[in-house]
């Protein structure tokens, strides 16, 4: 129990940023502390930290740590936006669709996809055709890189 005046204890902010990285809550996080040294600020960087500010600071470098997060943020909800729509066009996909995406991108050749998948190769080519048009992909290295990005077996 606190005795009257006594603060209640506060935690770090590593010890916060760690749990925002538990809750997967993915905010920017810009250190500033009056009593902070280099392990710290080494760790609060692993740990994904936009930056470490000592105090004092000059107004500029505050500024930059801002862009520099406010700049992170955007290309990560990019990248995640991005990722919802690659899975959504996969999803658009039939199963037979995607038994050929996921030979196509492993290498074979039309020819090689017919064979294991017992169809004619025109019909390979139709569905290579199809997995190309629902997922947008421009060439076939735009589809392998799809492909990694959803964690597909290939």
């Amino acid at each position: 129990m606190l005795g009257p005046g006594c603060a209640p204890p506060r935690e770090s902010g590593l010890d916060f940023q760690r749990e925002l990285a538990n809750g997967n809550v993915e905010l920017p996080v810009i250190f500033i502390t009056g009593h902070g040294d280099i392990p710290m600020g080494v760790q609060a960087m692993k740990a994904g930290a936009v930056d470490f500010l000592t105090k004092p600071f000059r107004d500029q470098d505050l500024l930059d740590a801002i862009q520099k997060a406010i700049g992170r943020d955007q290309a990560r909800r990019q990248q995640k936006t991005e990722g919802a729509g690659i899975r959504n066009r996969f999803n658009s996909l039939t199963p037979r669709e995607r038994e050929v995406m996921s030979l196509v991108v492993a290498g074979l050749l039309n020819k090689q996809v017919a064979a294991k998948l017992g169809m004619s190769e025109t019909t390979a080519k139709i569905h290579r055709g199809q997995v190309m048009r629902k997922m947008e992909a421009q060439s076939l290295p735009d589809l392998v890189r799809m492909s990694e990005r959803l964690g597909t077996p290939s």
